[in-house]
């Protein structure tokens, strides 16, 4: 029986662990966004 919560124990670590890399991994957005009244200053030059 141990031997069964054991395995699911490391069963949901496992899932957790995927979940939490594949959520902070990849591309970071870029820093520098645009606000509206910058997009309108460039439309007015």
């Amino acid at each position: 029986m141990w031997l069964l919560a054991v395995e699911a124990l490391g069963a949901f670590f496992l899932f957790v662990f995927i979940v939490w890399w594949t959520m902070f991994s990849g591309k970071k957005p870029p820093n520098k966004s645009k606000t509206s009244k910058d997009q309108n200053q460039d439309q007015d030059r």
